[in-house]
């Protein structure tokens, strides 16, 4: 493969892969914790009328299991976590490109472009173990809480 085969297919396409995942985990992040902010300042304000209406006890209980409920999701998909750290690679990967673009060291000399390969693949390789590791705590906690 290539410099610009390999920029192309693989450093762009990534780049891409985190950037896209990265807005799509933040998207998710802030409407849940918009919604679970609204919900979370309407039960004092509703708390006021559970006198003058039966059912709205029921409301709030449904409520507050909303809350509950989106707090579970959040925490089981990560999605706080994920676009943090979708994010910091999509950086990385883009300070690593523009560094081998403009031939700034470490990539001012002959073999730059298997430097690059390198330090890209090692880093598409880390967040890889990352990743794994950060969903595979989440496994065991699930695990270990069912038993």
């Amino acid at each position: 493969m290539n410099p610009e085969e390999y920029m192309v297919e693989r450093l762009d396409e990534q780049i891409n892969w985190y950037d896209n995942k990265s807005k799509e985990c933040q998207k998710w992040y802030k409407r849940f914790q918009v919604t679970e902010i609204i919900i979370a300042s309407s039960i004092p304000i509703l708390s006021g009328y559970t006198t003058k209406h039966y059912l709205l006890p029921i409301v709030i209980g449904i409520l507050g299991s909303t809350i509950a409920i989106i707090e579970g999701i959040t925490k089981l998909y990560k999605f706080h976590e994920n676009w943090i750290q979708y994010r910091t690679t999509c950086e990385v990967l883009k300070h690593e490109k523009y560094l081998y673009l403009t031939q700034t060291p470490p990539y001012n000399c002959e073999n730059s472009f298997q430097i690059l390969v390198e330090r890209v693949e090692s880093m598409i390789s880390s967040e890889n173990i990352s990743w794994s590791q950060l969903h595979s705590k989440q496994t065991e906690s699930v695990h270990c809480n069912n038993t």
